[in-house]
């Protein structure tokens, strides 16, 4: 299984040498530049093999540009698309180095048997891929390649005739226009938007027994579905994605009509499950009791990190503590197994007093010295109990020393602690910001709902 892609290099001849003198430029533009970074030595030696992999088909690997270029000058053919660039791609663990060069040399011979090609193949992604620069003048007849769409296919089909000649695996039919990229990702087993998509969809069909209700426990799960008659295409999109995705991308199984179809034919104790999933019985907390001192209502008047923890509590259903109640959005359900870690969090910056991220560095900073000085100070005890002969005296030692151990077990928490809040601020702010997002899309819905009953009325 390969993938293949293939795009112009669209630059003057007459520029190379002046576009490869500027160290400044990066881009892979012209003939000169794209044949340097496909035979970089740093992508195409393999580390096991420490074997370079670079073939010229109709041409030296070596003086591939001045070849090239010479027949571009006999051909007056400088302007325009000087070169094509390709890939290969073969999925990951499939193919050896030697075997990924092999196919990519006979594939460049038979697609382009009267060009000049440069082929490399390269591991530096983490899977072994080839990249070819091909000269788009036709050492022959002068005429330039012809890159449209037959091309593209041409040269996908005789990839895959290739693959399957070499017994690799091959895409014979993608099922519901799921894109390419898409398709071979999720082969590598590599997560995706669409497979977490699936799995909610899964696990909604298995607790309903009508549309109806499956579109309130996608609602619940944090995904909106807009399949109005009007609409061409119905979407489904996550509360945090501003683009949505059309269904008919996950596949022919995950229509409106087939999902409509599937779960109107579910048993009917389904009808318990939903009623579980939408109204959940109450569950007691496991968590530490914590005290806040002060009026919720005036938060908003408040600054600082630890208000911001506050707020992601009470957004949790914790502060205060409110019976049946469960988050909106996916991330804010994933944050409910992080409440230990929190926890643990709102109550170092209430003890140090932390305000702003300025003052956990500067926690960090104080809590990595006293560490020092603990340790060093614990070693001081250890050298002593080496040569010590007292018993009075090893006794007074050994406690001394476990004292320190247990100070610097303190320090070492709250030290993780703090780099924790470093790290979790900016995606606390985040998740906030998504679930005060659905909570406001959520009441709109409601208003909207009520305001069609009235009207009916």
């Amino acid at each position: 299984m390969a993938t293949t892609k293939i795009w112009a290099i669209k630059d003057s001849i007459s520029r190379v040498i002046s576009y490869a003198k500027n160290p400044e430029k990066t881009t892979f533009a012209d003939l000169k530049q794209v044949l340097k970074y496909a035979e970089d030595e740093e992508k195409t030696i393999d580390k096991n093999e420490k074997t370079m992999y670079v073939t010229g088909v109709n041409c030296k690997a070596e003086t591939a540009y001045e070849e090239m270029t010479i027949v571009q000058n006999r051909f007056d053919k400088t302007t325009g698309n000087v070169a094509y660039h390709a890939y290969q791609s073969f999925k990951t663990g499939e193919v050896s180095p030697e075997l990924a060069h092999k196919i990519g040399v006979e594939l460049a011979e038979k697609m382009w048997s009267e060009h000049q090609v440069v082929v490399a193949t390269h591991f530096n992604t983490g899977t072994y891929h080839n990249h070819f620069v091909i000269n788009s003048v036709n050492m022959f007849t002068g005429k330039k390649f012809n890159c449209n769409k037959g091309a593209y296919y041409h040269f996908r089909e005789l990839s895959d005739e290739l693959c399957r000649e070499y017994g690799l695996t091959v895409i014979e039919k993608l099922t519901g226009k799921t894109p390419r990229s898409i398709y071979f990702a999720e082969k590598r087993g590599e997560p995706t938007k669409y497979n977490v998509i699936r799995q909610a969809i899964d696990e909604a069909v298995e607790m309903c027994i009508n549309y109806g209700q499956f579109k309130k426990i996608m609602l619940k799960k944090g995904y909106m579905i807009n399949d109005d008659y009007n609409r061409k295409y119905p979407t489904i999109r996550s509360i945090n994605d501003k683009k949505a995705v059309r269904m008919y991308h996950l596949g022919e199984q995950y229509f409106p009509k087939n999902i409509a179809n599937k779960v109107e034919h579910n048993p009917y104790y389904y009808q318990n499950r939903y009623m579980e999933f939408i109204h959940p019985k109450k569950k007691k907390q496991k968590y530490e009791v914590c005290k806040y001192k002060g009026k919720f209502k005036d938060i908003s008047k408040m600054k600082g990190i630890d208000v911001l923890f506050l707020l992601l509590f009470h957004l949790l259903g914790l502060l205060p503590k409110r019976e049946n109640y469960q988050p909106l959005s996916p991330e804010m359900k994933q944050e409910v197994r992080k409440m230990k870690r929190y926890s643990n969090e709102i109550r170092l910056i209430v003890s140090k007093k932390l305000k702003t991220t300025e003052d956990v560095k500067d926690y960090i900073s104080r809590t990595k010295k006293d560490i020092e000085d603990v340790t060093n100070l614990r070693q001081k005890y250890r050298n002593k109990l080496r040569n010590c002969k007292e018993n009075n005296l090893i006794e007074e030692y050994k406690a001394k020393r476990d004292e320190c151990t247990t100070i610097l077990n303190k320090y070492r928490k709250n030290l993780k602690t703090a780099n924790w809040i470093l790290e979790d601020t900016p995606k606390v702010k985040e998740v906030i910001k998504i679930e005060q997002q659905m909570k406001r899309e959520q009441e709109d819905i409601t208003k909207t709902k009520k305001k069609d009953r009235y009207v009916g009325r």
